[in-house]
């Protein structure tokens, strides 16, 4: 029976699949993006997202257990310091994976997996499709806000007047 036997072996054994695994996060965590196969970048993504994440808590236990499974002191220590607090308010989803196309010598599936937060350029797109961002059933209800808060904004207009008259008789 194969029971709680779903992650890809990627056609190594585990010895092999297991430092491949972590020579691949290394690499992700320095250069923030990397090339790969598409089935490389799905186990790479179930890697390298629980290590994201213990490495928001930075006590010398979650050090101990990210460089376990790195073994790169470099590496974990640029995780802990710059990484950690880019995801700290991210619940999770630390890694996009784009697929860019098929590889010329063996046609394999190739594809970008990337550290969310330090996509610039996908960062500014979405920023800016926020601002624009409109809903058209909510037409009727912004009128009736304007109207509703047109009169309380001349009737703020006409205390700080008054107030500004009484200070200066009593002056």
């Amino acid at each position: 029976m194969r029971h709680n036997k779903k992650f890809n072996h990627l056609g190594r054994k585990s010895a092999h699949r297991q430092s491949m695994l972590s020579n691949m996060a290394v690499s992700l965590i320095k250069h923030k993006r990397i090339t790969t196969t598409t089935a490389k970048a799905k186990a790479l993504q179930v890697y390298v997202e629980p290590l994201l994440t213990k490495a928001k808590d930075d006590t010398t236990h979650s050090r101990r257990l990210v460089f376990s499974e790195l073994q790169d002191k470099e590496t974990v220590a640029e995780l802990f310091r710059d990484v950690a607090q880019k995801i700290a308010a991210r619940p999770g989803g630390y890694t996009r994976i784009l697929r860019t196309g098929f590889r010329l010598g063996d046609n394999a599936e190739m594809c970008i997996i990337e550290l969310v937060d330090y996509n610039e350029n996908m960062l500014k797109e979405k920023a800016a499709k926020k601002a624009t961002r409109t809903r058209r059933a909510g037409g009727k209800k912004k009128a009736e806000a304007a109207a509703t808060e047109a009169p309380k904004a001349a009737k703020t207009t006409e205390t700080p007047k008054a107030e500004v008259v009484e200070e200066v008789a009593a002056e």
